[in-house]
């Protein structure tokens, strides 16, 4: 019996939901999230009648932008300026991380130099996808070594924090400083709706996560509200993202994603040792703590990697600030950059 699209997408959220509850259960880092990620990952490869819930992602990447724009506090207006060095820097960490791993692609999965470039580019993956739409790359090869990228770096980095660091990455921080009364949550409501509005009216990378973000990190930083999102509905959101995350490998074989996950395990180690050789410069010349750097520059999603800041009590400004300059080089430089590849 073939399942109407509805119950597949309710089918998807509960195989989500379970992965959620059981990686909390028993204290895996970051459990709603990657616990909804690997559960439906693994339904989808296994061929369960599953389809993303792609349509309300965009409401759950808000919810996430008003969460993640409550840490931006007064004082992120007085620190944000001396900021200006390690966002010097991240433009040079992007160069050198892309040294590395666009020949790695085009060398070790023997891909042709345009997807070697879109899958390498440490950027996100909505605009790699559709610059290789455009110039007849291989646009699968490049969803699965972002995907995976995005999948990998969040495993690692808060398998890290948990056995290594000993933080507790599993348990739900602290969103806000204050109750959450009607007039917050209008408040809140409102950096949601009238937040993603404004951001595809304003062209925002990821317009409906960053014009929340922006709008609840105005309204934090000047004291109108000091409240955030409650922790249920914090959760609902994290279970979903995991989901559509999950759900990208529907289709794919298990032998073409092990290769690709393959690849993608040592592009992102590569990655992330440059990112911790950065991170330390960083740390001696203005003082920021490596973890916080490591999160700004880890190749993974904003989205992702907010959460993890959020979950160490690490800055989340800082954190979503060098993602969003990131997002913005690539968006300049990438096209421009583009024409100057070999072909083939």
């Amino acid at each position: 019996m073939t399942l109407p699209p509805l119950a597949k997408i309710s089918l998807a959220l509960c195989i989500g939901a379970l992965g959620g509850v059981s990686f909390y259960l028993i204290g895996l880092p970051l459990p709603w999230m990657l616990g909804a990620l690997f559960a439906s990952m693994a339904a989808a490869i296994l061929g369960a009648p599953v389809l993303p819930p792609n349509r309300i992602r965009p409401a759950t990447v808000a919810v996430i932008g008003v969460m993640l724009g409550a840490r931006f506090t007064p004082d992120f207006i007085a620190m944000a300026g001396a900021w200006g060095t390690s966002l010097g820097l991240l433009a040079l960490y992007m160069l050198c991380v892309s040294a590395v791993t666009v020949p790695y692609y085009r060398f070790a999965a023997k891909t042709d130099w345009q997807t070697a470039y879109l899958a390498g580019m440490p950027a996100g993956l909505t605009e790699m996808v559709e610059l290789g739409e455009e110039k007849g790359a291989d646009v699968r090869a490049i969803i699965l070594a972002h995907t995976l990228r995005i999948v990998i770096t969040v495993a690692l980095i808060a398998i890290w924090f948990r056995l290594i660091e000993g933080r507790n990455v599993g348990a739900m921080p602290n969103f806000g400083t204050a109750p959450l009364t009607l007039p917050d949550a209008l408040l809140l409501l409102a950096s949601a709706v009238i937040g993603a509005w404004a951001g595809r009216k304003l062209h925002f990378p990821a317009p409906a996560f960053m014009g929340p973000l922006a709008l609840s990190a105005l309204l934090h930083a000047t004291e109108i509200t000091a409240s955030a999102p409650p922790v249920p509905v914090v959760i609902a959101a994290q279970i979903i993202l995991g989901t559509v995350l999950g759900c990208r490998f529907i289709g794919v074989r298990p032998m073409v994603l092990a290769r690709a996950a393959w690849l993608s395990l040592w592009a992102t180690i590569a990655t992330l040792l440059i990112a911790l050789g950065f991170a330390v410069l960083i740390h001696a010349v203005i003082g920021v703590t490596t973890d916080q750097v490591i999160l700004a520059l880890a190749p993974g999603g904003l989205t992702e990697m907010g959460l993890i800041a959020l979950a160490i009590n690490a800055d989340v400004a800082f954190v979503a600030l060098h993602h969003v300059v990131r997002i913005l080089i690539v968006i300049l430089l990438a096209k421009p950059l583009f024409t100057l590849l070999p072909k083939g």
